[in-house]
Protein backbone atom coordinates (compact mmCIF):
# COMPACT_ATOMS: atom_id res chain seq x y z
CA UNK A 1 0.00 0.00 0.00
CA UNK A 2 1.23 3.47 -0.89
CA UNK A 3 0.14 6.95 -0.24
CA UNK A 4 -1.29 8.44 -3.49
CA UNK A 5 1.59 10.48 -5.56
CA UNK A 6 -0.75 13.64 -4.64
CA UNK A 7 -2.68 14.89 -1.81
CA UNK A 8 -5.51 16.59 -2.03
CA UNK A 9 -7.04 16.36 2.85
CA UNK A 10 -5.67 18.07 5.53
CA UNK A 11 -7.00 16.68 8.45
CA UNK A 12 -6.87 18.83 11.89
CA UNK A 13 -8.66 20.21 14.21
CA UNK A 14 -9.83 23.90 13.35
CA UNK A 15 -11.74 24.91 16.22
CA UNK A 16 -8.09 25.42 17.97
CA UNK A 17 -6.72 27.36 15.15
CA UNK A 18 -6.38 30.56 17.25
CA UNK A 19 -3.71 28.52 19.52
CA UNK A 20 -1.83 26.72 16.33
CA UNK A 21 1.77 28.25 16.09
CA UNK A 22 1.96 30.91 13.20
CA UNK A 23 3.85 29.01 10.59
CA UNK A 24 0.89 26.04 10.82
CA UNK A 25 -1.28 28.81 10.43
CA UNK A 26 -0.31 30.18 6.90
CA UNK A 27 0.41 26.23 6.28
CA UNK A 28 -3.61 25.88 6.67
CA UNK A 29 -4.83 29.33 4.58
CA UNK A 30 -2.31 28.26 1.98
CA UNK A 31 -4.55 24.37 2.00
CA UNK A 32 -7.66 26.76 1.59
CA UNK A 33 -6.14 29.02 -0.97
CA UNK A 34 -7.36 28.83 -4.88
CA UNK A 35 -4.33 27.37 -7.40
CA UNK A 36 -4.72 25.34 -10.00
CA UNK A 37 -1.47 24.32 -10.56
CA UNK A 38 -1.33 22.73 -7.30
CA UNK A 39 -5.00 21.45 -7.19
CA UNK A 40 -5.89 23.69 -4.36
CA UNK A 41 -7.81 24.34 -2.16
CA UNK A 42 -7.54 21.09 -0.34
CA UNK A 43 -10.54 19.69 1.45
CA UNK A 44 -10.46 19.82 5.15
CA UNK A 45 -11.61 16.49 6.70
CA UNK A 46 -11.24 15.86 10.17
CA UNK A 47 -12.95 12.92 12.09
CA UNK A 48 -10.71 13.53 15.67
CA UNK A 49 -9.31 9.89 15.42
CA UNK A 50 -5.07 9.23 14.66
CA UNK A 51 -6.05 5.81 13.37
CA UNK A 52 -9.52 6.80 10.92
CA UNK A 53 -7.90 10.12 10.16
CA UNK A 54 -4.16 8.65 9.44
CA UNK A 55 -6.03 5.67 7.43
CA UNK A 56 -8.01 7.74 5.13
CA UNK A 57 -5.46 10.18 4.23
CA UNK A 58 -3.01 6.79 3.23
CA UNK A 59 -5.95 5.93 0.73
CA UNK A 60 -6.96 8.98 -0.57
CA UNK A 61 -3.78 10.89 -0.20
CA UNK A 62 -3.34 13.68 2.05
CA UNK A 63 -1.62 15.24 5.50
CA UNK A 64 -2.60 14.65 9.63
CA UNK A 65 -1.87 17.74 11.76
CA UNK A 66 -1.62 17.88 15.49
CA UNK A 67 0.66 21.00 16.30
CA UNK A 68 1.85 22.18 19.48
CA UNK A 69 -0.19 24.62 21.26
CA UNK A 70 0.17 27.29 24.39
CA UNK A 71 -1.46 25.09 26.57
CA UNK A 72 0.37 22.13 24.92
CA UNK A 73 4.46 23.24 24.06
CA UNK A 74 5.29 19.91 23.24
CA UNK A 75 2.51 18.70 21.46
CA UNK A 76 0.08 16.45 22.33
CA UNK A 77 0.38 13.14 20.10
CA UNK A 78 2.63 10.59 22.47
CA UNK A 79 6.17 9.84 20.67
CA UNK A 80 6.51 6.34 21.60
CA UNK A 81 2.72 4.68 20.72
CA UNK A 82 1.22 7.35 18.75
CA UNK A 83 3.84 9.12 16.56
CA UNK A 84 6.26 6.25 15.99
CA UNK A 85 3.48 3.70 14.92
CA UNK A 86 2.34 6.12 12.73
CA UNK A 87 5.70 7.47 11.45
CA UNK A 88 6.68 4.12 10.62
CA UNK A 89 3.51 2.96 8.72
CA UNK A 90 3.96 6.26 6.81
CA UNK A 91 7.41 5.93 5.78
CA UNK A 92 6.71 2.59 4.43
CA UNK A 93 3.69 4.09 2.16
CA UNK A 94 5.71 6.79 0.71
CA UNK A 95 5.41 9.34 3.41
CA UNK A 96 6.84 11.54 5.46
CA UNK A 97 6.17 11.37 9.46
CA UNK A 98 7.68 15.07 11.45
CA UNK A 99 7.74 16.77 14.52
CA UNK A 100 7.31 20.42 12.41
CA UNK A 101 11.43 20.39 12.46
CA UNK A 102 12.86 16.55 12.44
CA UNK A 103 11.83 13.05 11.05
CA UNK A 104 9.80 11.63 14.25
CA UNK A 105 12.04 8.45 13.78
CA UNK A 106 14.94 10.27 14.41
CA UNK A 107 13.97 11.61 17.72
CA UNK A 108 15.52 9.34 20.79
CA UNK A 109 12.96 9.32 22.93
CA UNK A 110 13.63 10.74 26.53
CA UNK A 111 10.97 9.40 28.53
CA UNK A 112 8.10 6.62 28.24
CA UNK A 113 5.20 9.06 27.72
CA UNK A 114 7.17 11.86 25.83
CA UNK A 115 4.66 14.05 23.57
CA UNK A 116 5.32 15.44 20.46
CA UNK A 117 4.24 17.91 17.34
CA UNK A 118 2.90 15.60 14.64
CA UNK A 119 2.95 15.64 10.80
CA UNK A 120 2.31 12.78 8.76
CA UNK A 121 1.06 11.99 4.86
CA UNK A 122 2.29 12.55 1.53
CA UNK A 123 6.03 13.57 1.57
CA UNK A 124 5.47 16.88 -0.44
CA UNK A 125 2.44 18.06 1.81
CA UNK A 126 4.41 17.12 5.32
CA UNK A 127 7.73 19.44 3.47
CA UNK A 128 5.32 22.16 2.85
CA UNK A 129 4.26 23.01 6.94
CA UNK A 130 8.07 21.90 7.76
CA UNK A 131 8.76 24.87 5.07
CA UNK A 132 6.14 27.43 6.68
CA UNK A 133 7.24 26.38 10.29
CA UNK A 134 10.94 27.46 9.24
CA UNK A 135 9.52 30.67 7.28
CA UNK A 136 6.64 31.83 9.85
CA UNK A 137 8.49 31.20 13.43
CA UNK A 138 6.32 32.23 16.36
CA UNK A 139 7.90 35.83 17.61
Amino acid sequence: MRFPEKGKTYSINEGNYIKFPNGVKKYIKFCQEEDKSTNRPYTSRYIGSLVADFHRNLLKGGIYLYPSTASHPDGKLRLLYECNPMAFLAEQAGGKASDGKERILDIIPETLHQRRSFFVGNDHMVEDVERFIREFPDA
